[in-house]
Protein backbone atom coordinates (compact mmCIF):
# COMPACT_ATOMS: atom_id res chain seq x y z
CA UNK A 1 0.00 0.00 0.00
CA UNK A 2 1.75 3.77 -0.80
CA UNK A 3 2.04 5.72 2.08
CA UNK A 4 0.06 8.90 2.40
CA UNK A 5 1.96 12.30 1.93
CA UNK A 6 1.71 15.06 4.61
CA UNK A 7 2.10 18.38 3.18
CA UNK A 8 5.94 19.36 3.99
CA UNK A 9 6.76 15.78 2.41
CA UNK A 10 9.39 17.22 -0.04
CA UNK A 11 10.59 19.87 2.48
CA UNK A 12 11.66 17.08 4.72
CA UNK A 13 13.29 15.38 2.24
CA UNK A 14 15.18 18.29 1.00
CA UNK A 15 16.32 19.03 4.84
CA UNK A 16 18.09 15.13 4.87
CA UNK A 17 15.23 13.76 7.19
CA UNK A 18 15.46 10.08 6.94
CA UNK A 19 11.44 9.34 6.24
CA UNK A 20 9.77 6.29 7.01
CA UNK A 21 6.28 4.70 6.71
CA UNK A 22 4.71 5.56 9.97
CA UNK A 23 0.79 5.03 10.66
CA UNK A 24 0.33 5.07 6.54
CA UNK A 25 2.20 7.71 6.39
CA UNK A 26 5.52 8.46 4.76
CA UNK A 27 7.35 10.32 8.10
CA UNK A 28 11.03 12.04 9.22
CA UNK A 29 12.02 9.75 11.80
CA UNK A 30 15.44 11.80 12.15
CA UNK A 31 17.42 14.68 10.53
CA UNK A 32 20.79 14.18 12.02
CA UNK A 33 20.45 11.84 15.09
CA UNK A 34 17.78 11.07 17.86
CA UNK A 35 20.26 12.21 20.97
CA UNK A 36 21.26 15.43 19.36
CA UNK A 37 17.41 16.08 18.59
CA UNK A 38 16.18 15.05 21.83
CA UNK A 39 18.75 17.55 23.65
CA UNK A 40 17.69 20.28 21.18
CA UNK A 41 14.11 20.16 22.58
CA UNK A 42 15.01 19.89 26.28
CA UNK A 43 17.64 22.60 25.95
CA UNK A 44 16.70 24.52 23.32
CA UNK A 45 13.84 24.76 20.72
CA UNK A 46 12.93 22.27 17.38
CA UNK A 47 10.11 21.80 15.40
CA UNK A 48 7.75 18.47 14.61
CA UNK A 49 5.61 17.76 12.01
CA UNK A 50 2.71 15.76 13.28
CA UNK A 51 0.57 16.25 10.54
CA UNK A 52 -0.47 12.68 10.34
CA UNK A 53 -2.76 13.38 13.01
CA UNK A 54 -6.50 13.41 12.96
CA UNK A 55 -8.25 16.13 13.55
CA UNK A 56 -12.36 15.75 13.69
CA UNK A 57 -14.88 18.65 14.18
CA UNK A 58 -18.10 18.00 16.20
CA UNK A 59 -20.35 20.97 16.03
CA UNK A 60 -24.38 21.62 16.63
CA UNK A 61 -26.26 21.87 19.73
CA UNK A 62 -25.91 18.04 20.71
CA UNK A 63 -22.00 17.66 20.14
CA UNK A 64 -21.48 18.18 23.92
CA UNK A 65 -23.53 15.36 24.53
CA UNK A 66 -22.06 13.18 21.98
CA UNK A 67 -18.58 13.86 23.02
CA UNK A 68 -19.54 13.00 26.84
CA UNK A 69 -20.91 9.59 25.57
CA UNK A 70 -17.94 8.43 23.79
CA UNK A 71 -14.98 10.06 26.17
CA UNK A 72 -13.96 9.23 29.99
CA UNK A 73 -13.19 12.67 30.78
CA UNK A 74 -15.92 15.54 31.55
CA UNK A 75 -16.10 17.72 28.63
CA UNK A 76 -18.62 19.74 30.22
CA UNK A 77 -15.82 21.41 32.39
CA UNK A 78 -14.09 22.92 29.18
CA UNK A 79 -14.74 26.59 28.55
CA UNK A 80 -13.83 28.36 24.68
CA UNK A 81 -10.16 27.87 24.40
CA UNK A 82 -9.54 24.91 26.73
CA UNK A 83 -8.50 21.60 25.46
CA UNK A 84 -8.27 18.46 27.28
CA UNK A 85 -7.17 15.15 27.71
CA UNK A 86 -9.61 12.28 27.48
CA UNK A 87 -9.66 8.52 25.65
CA UNK A 88 -12.22 6.55 23.69
CA UNK A 89 -13.40 3.65 25.93
CA UNK A 90 -14.95 0.43 24.21
CA UNK A 91 -17.27 -2.09 25.30
CA UNK A 92 -14.58 -4.50 26.65
CA UNK A 93 -12.82 -2.61 29.57
CA UNK A 94 -9.96 -1.14 26.62
CA UNK A 95 -9.48 1.88 24.78
CA UNK A 96 -10.08 2.44 21.15
CA UNK A 97 -7.60 6.02 21.25
CA UNK A 98 -6.18 8.32 23.30
CA UNK A 99 -7.15 11.93 22.23
CA UNK A 100 -7.05 15.59 23.06
CA UNK A 101 -10.59 17.72 22.69
CA UNK A 102 -10.88 21.20 22.21
CA UNK A 103 -13.66 23.91 22.98
CA UNK A 104 -13.59 26.31 19.69
CA UNK A 105 -17.08 27.82 19.96
CA UNK A 106 -20.48 27.06 22.26
CA UNK A 107 -21.39 24.24 20.01
CA UNK A 108 -18.24 23.61 18.50
CA UNK A 109 -15.35 21.12 18.83
CA UNK A 110 -12.09 19.66 17.31
CA UNK A 111 -11.44 16.17 18.55
CA UNK A 112 -7.87 15.21 17.66
CA UNK A 113 -6.64 11.71 17.22
CA UNK A 114 -4.00 9.03 16.46
CA UNK A 115 -2.97 9.02 12.89
CA UNK A 116 -3.10 5.24 12.94
CA UNK A 117 -6.50 5.24 14.16
CA UNK A 118 -7.88 8.05 12.34
CA UNK A 119 -10.73 5.50 10.58
CA UNK A 120 -11.05 3.69 13.28
CA UNK A 121 -12.03 6.36 15.57
CA UNK A 122 -14.28 7.88 13.08
CA UNK A 123 -16.29 5.07 12.59
CA UNK A 124 -16.25 4.46 16.18
CA UNK A 125 -17.81 7.65 17.12
CA UNK A 126 -20.18 7.50 14.18
CA UNK A 127 -21.48 4.47 14.91
CA UNK A 128 -22.71 6.06 18.58
CA UNK A 129 -23.71 9.51 16.50
CA UNK A 130 -27.15 8.46 17.27
CA UNK A 131 -28.42 12.23 17.23
CA UNK A 132 -27.29 13.23 13.33
CA UNK A 133 -24.26 15.46 15.04
CA UNK A 134 -22.50 17.10 12.32
CA UNK A 135 -18.88 15.88 11.68
CA UNK A 136 -16.67 16.78 9.50
CA UNK A 137 -12.93 15.33 9.15
CA UNK A 138 -10.61 17.77 8.32
CA UNK A 139 -7.15 16.00 8.63
CA UNK A 140 -6.43 15.67 4.63
CA UNK A 141 -6.75 19.19 4.95
CA UNK A 142 -4.74 19.74 8.53
CA UNK A 143 -1.11 20.69 9.13
CA UNK A 144 0.25 20.66 12.45
CA UNK A 145 3.59 21.75 13.83
CA UNK A 146 4.69 21.20 17.45
CA UNK A 147 7.32 24.07 18.31
CA UNK A 148 8.59 22.41 21.52
CA UNK A 149 11.42 23.55 23.73
CA UNK A 150 12.50 26.30 26.81
CA UNK A 151 12.88 28.92 23.78
CA UNK A 152 9.78 27.95 21.74
CA UNK A 153 7.97 30.94 23.44
CA UNK A 154 10.81 33.36 22.15
CA UNK A 155 10.72 32.24 19.05
CA UNK A 156 6.77 32.04 18.37
CA UNK A 157 6.00 35.33 20.47
CA UNK A 158 7.64 36.97 17.07
CA UNK A 159 4.98 35.71 14.65
CA UNK A 160 1.66 36.92 16.77
CA UNK A 161 0.01 39.34 18.72
CA UNK A 162 -1.01 36.64 21.34
CA UNK A 163 0.49 36.91 24.24
CA UNK A 164 2.45 33.24 24.66
CA UNK A 165 3.66 33.73 28.37
CA UNK A 166 0.07 34.20 29.59
CA UNK A 167 -1.64 31.33 28.19
CA UNK A 168 -2.02 28.06 30.57
CA UNK A 169 -1.30 24.84 30.20
CA UNK A 170 -3.67 23.01 27.68
CA UNK A 171 -5.19 26.38 27.23
CA UNK A 172 -5.40 27.37 22.89
CA UNK A 173 -6.30 30.41 20.99
CA UNK A 174 -7.40 31.15 17.84
CA UNK A 175 -5.62 34.11 16.53
CA UNK A 176 -3.40 35.82 13.87
CA UNK A 177 0.21 34.09 13.29
CA UNK A 178 2.49 34.50 10.99
CA UNK A 179 0.23 37.21 9.25
CA UNK A 180 -2.15 34.81 8.82
CA UNK A 181 -5.93 34.69 10.53
CA UNK A 182 -7.49 31.90 12.34
CA UNK A 183 -4.69 29.53 13.08
CA UNK A 184 -4.86 27.49 16.27
CA UNK A 185 -2.29 28.53 18.89
CA UNK A 186 -2.15 25.67 21.22
CA UNK A 187 -0.13 25.17 24.56
CA UNK A 188 0.25 21.89 24.59
CA UNK A 189 2.58 18.92 23.59
CA UNK A 190 3.98 15.19 24.10
CA UNK A 191 7.84 16.43 25.22
CA UNK A 192 7.39 17.89 28.98
CA UNK A 193 9.73 20.30 27.33
CA UNK A 194 6.96 23.14 26.93
CA UNK A 195 5.72 24.85 23.88
CA UNK A 196 3.02 24.99 21.43
CA UNK A 197 1.23 23.32 18.65
CA UNK A 198 -0.06 25.26 15.71
CA UNK A 199 -2.89 23.88 13.27
CA UNK A 200 -2.55 25.25 10.11
CA UNK A 201 -4.21 24.36 6.73
CA UNK A 202 -2.21 23.18 4.18
CA UNK A 203 -2.22 26.04 1.56
CA UNK A 204 -0.37 28.27 3.71
CA UNK A 205 1.46 25.60 5.96
CA UNK A 206 4.71 26.02 3.68
CA UNK A 207 4.80 29.21 4.21
CA UNK A 208 4.58 29.12 8.27
CA UNK A 209 6.99 26.52 8.45
CA UNK A 210 9.51 28.68 6.96
CA UNK A 211 8.08 31.56 8.56
CA UNK A 212 8.84 29.53 11.95
CA UNK A 213 12.37 28.55 11.02
CA UNK A 214 13.59 32.46 10.16
CA UNK A 215 11.78 33.46 13.61
CA UNK A 216 14.05 31.09 15.22
CA UNK A 217 17.64 31.58 13.69
CA UNK A 218 19.08 33.25 16.23
CA UNK A 219 17.98 30.35 18.58
CA UNK A 220 19.66 27.91 16.04
CA UNK A 221 15.76 26.31 16.00
CA UNK A 222 16.49 22.83 14.44
CA UNK A 223 13.51 19.77 12.75
CA UNK A 224 13.21 17.69 14.74
CA UNK A 225 11.75 13.61 13.60
CA UNK A 226 9.93 11.39 15.54
CA UNK A 227 12.74 9.37 16.67
CA UNK A 228 13.39 12.10 19.15
CA UNK A 229 9.54 12.89 19.78
CA UNK A 230 9.16 9.02 21.22
CA UNK A 231 12.14 9.43 23.56
CA UNK A 232 11.20 12.89 24.74
CA UNK A 233 7.49 11.53 25.67
CA UNK A 234 9.20 8.31 27.34
CA UNK A 235 11.27 10.43 29.52
CA UNK A 236 8.21 11.87 31.09
CA UNK A 237 5.90 8.52 31.39
CA UNK A 238 3.54 10.17 28.55
CA UNK A 239 1.43 6.59 26.67
CA UNK A 240 1.81 6.04 23.50
CA UNK A 241 -1.17 4.60 22.30
CA UNK A 242 -0.41 1.16 20.60
CA UNK A 243 2.13 0.58 22.96
CA UNK A 244 1.35 1.59 27.01
CA UNK A 245 -2.82 1.90 26.08
CA UNK A 246 -4.47 -0.48 23.34
CA UNK A 247 -7.55 -2.01 22.97
CA UNK A 248 -7.19 -4.25 26.18
CA UNK A 249 -5.71 -1.99 28.84
CA UNK A 250 -7.78 -0.55 30.74
CA UNK A 251 -7.69 3.53 31.57
CA UNK A 252 -7.68 2.35 35.24
CA UNK A 253 -4.65 -0.09 34.57
CA UNK A 254 -2.46 2.57 32.72
CA UNK A 255 -2.91 5.06 35.26
CA UNK A 256 -5.53 7.36 33.69
CA UNK A 257 -7.88 7.41 36.57
CA UNK A 258 -7.76 10.78 36.54
CA UNK A 259 -9.64 11.42 32.88
CA UNK A 260 -11.89 8.31 33.72
CA UNK A 261 -14.83 10.25 35.24
CA UNK A 262 -17.44 8.85 36.89
CA UNK A 263 -19.32 11.79 37.56
CA UNK A 264 -20.99 11.17 34.17
CA UNK A 265 -22.41 8.20 31.78
CA UNK A 266 -20.00 7.20 29.03
CA UNK A 267 -19.18 4.16 27.21
CA UNK A 268 -18.71 1.26 29.41
CA UNK A 269 -18.31 3.61 32.12
CA UNK A 270 -20.41 0.82 34.76
CA UNK A 271 -18.03 -2.03 34.07
CA UNK A 272 -15.04 0.55 34.93
CA UNK A 273 -16.59 1.51 37.71
CA UNK A 274 -16.76 -1.62 38.92
CA UNK A 275 -13.21 -2.40 38.20
CA UNK A 276 -12.34 0.48 40.11
CA UNK A 277 -14.68 -0.66 43.38
CA UNK A 278 -12.92 -4.36 42.96
CA UNK A 279 -9.31 -3.01 42.23
CA UNK A 280 -6.91 -3.13 39.32
CA UNK A 281 -4.99 -6.68 39.04
CA UNK A 282 -2.28 -5.17 36.85
CA UNK A 283 -0.75 -1.53 36.51
CA UNK A 284 1.71 0.40 34.58
CA UNK A 285 4.57 1.25 35.93
CA UNK A 286 7.80 3.69 35.21
CA UNK A 287 11.16 1.59 35.86
CA UNK A 288 14.49 2.52 35.87
CA UNK A 289 17.66 0.04 34.97
CA UNK A 290 20.50 -0.84 37.59
CA UNK A 291 22.48 -3.11 35.27
CA UNK A 292 23.60 -1.93 31.55
CA UNK A 293 20.87 -2.36 29.15
CA UNK A 294 18.46 -0.88 26.89
CA UNK A 295 14.99 -2.39 27.52
CA UNK A 296 12.85 -2.70 24.28
CA UNK A 297 9.10 -3.25 23.84
CA UNK A 298 7.60 -7.03 24.60
CA UNK A 299 10.60 -7.71 26.49
CA UNK A 300 9.97 -9.32 29.60
CA UNK A 301 9.34 -8.24 32.92
CA UNK A 302 10.36 -10.51 35.66
CA UNK A 303 10.05 -10.94 39.45
CA UNK A 304 13.47 -11.73 41.26
CA UNK A 305 13.00 -15.47 41.46
CA UNK A 306 12.97 -15.20 37.33
CA UNK A 307 9.24 -15.54 36.92
CA UNK A 308 7.42 -13.78 34.31
CA UNK A 309 5.13 -11.08 35.85
CA UNK A 310 4.34 -8.99 32.47
CA UNK A 311 6.51 -7.06 29.63
CA UNK A 312 7.87 -3.59 28.48
CA UNK A 313 5.36 -1.90 26.46
CA UNK A 314 7.91 1.22 25.92
CA UNK A 315 11.70 1.19 26.55
CA UNK A 316 14.88 3.22 25.50
CA UNK A 317 17.87 4.38 26.37
CA UNK A 318 17.09 7.95 28.14
CA UNK A 319 19.43 10.62 26.75
CA UNK A 320 19.40 12.69 29.51
CA UNK A 321 19.72 10.12 32.46
CA UNK A 322 22.66 8.21 30.07
CA UNK A 323 20.08 4.92 31.29
CA UNK A 324 17.31 2.79 29.83
CA UNK A 325 14.19 3.64 31.20
CA UNK A 326 10.60 2.09 29.94
CA UNK A 327 7.20 1.47 31.28
CA UNK A 328 4.86 -2.04 31.11
CA UNK A 329 2.37 -3.82 32.70
CA UNK A 330 3.43 -5.74 36.47
CA UNK A 331 1.33 -7.58 39.12
CA UNK A 332 -0.08 -5.07 41.38
CA UNK A 333 1.84 -6.06 44.44
CA UNK A 334 4.89 -5.79 42.41
CA UNK A 335 3.76 -2.11 41.31
CA UNK A 336 5.44 -0.33 44.30
CA UNK A 337 7.59 2.10 43.61
CA UNK A 338 11.56 1.29 44.36
CA UNK A 339 10.63 -2.33 43.99
CA UNK A 340 12.91 -4.36 42.09
CA UNK A 341 11.91 -6.25 39.12
CA UNK A 342 14.79 -8.31 36.29
CA UNK A 343 13.88 -6.71 32.58
CA UNK A 344 15.02 -10.56 29.85
CA UNK A 345 16.96 -8.37 27.60
CA UNK A 346 19.05 -10.69 25.11
CA UNK A 347 18.53 -13.62 27.17
CA UNK A 348 20.37 -11.73 30.35
CA UNK A 349 18.05 -10.98 33.39
CA UNK A 350 18.98 -7.59 33.89
CA UNK A 351 18.34 -5.52 36.92
CA UNK A 352 15.75 -2.59 37.54
CA UNK A 353 13.73 -0.69 39.66
CA UNK A 354 10.16 0.44 39.81
CA UNK A 355 10.13 4.64 39.67
CA UNK A 356 7.47 7.04 39.08
CA UNK A 357 7.48 8.95 35.75
CA UNK A 358 8.51 11.32 34.61
CA UNK A 359 11.76 10.31 34.98
CA UNK A 360 13.89 13.30 34.66
CA UNK A 361 12.95 17.00 36.22
CA UNK A 362 10.75 19.80 34.75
Amino acid sequence: MELKKIALNDIHEELGAKMVGFAGYNMPVRYSSDIEEHKTVRENVGVFDVSHMGEFIVRGPKALDLIQKVTSNDASKLFIGKAQYSCLPNNDGGIVDDLLVYKIEEEEYLLVVNASNIEKDWNWIKQHNTENVEMIDVSNKTSLFAVQGPNATKVLQKLTDVKLEEMGYYTFTKGKFATYDDIIISATGYTGSGGFELYVPNPVAKEIWNKIFEAGKEFDIKPIGLGARDTLRLEMGFCLYGNDITDTTSPLEAGLGWITKFTKDFINSNNLKKQKEAGITRKLVGFKMIDKGIPRSHYPILNLEGEQIGEVTSGTMSPMLGIGIGMGYVEKSLSKIDTEILIGVRNRQLKAVVSKPPFIEK
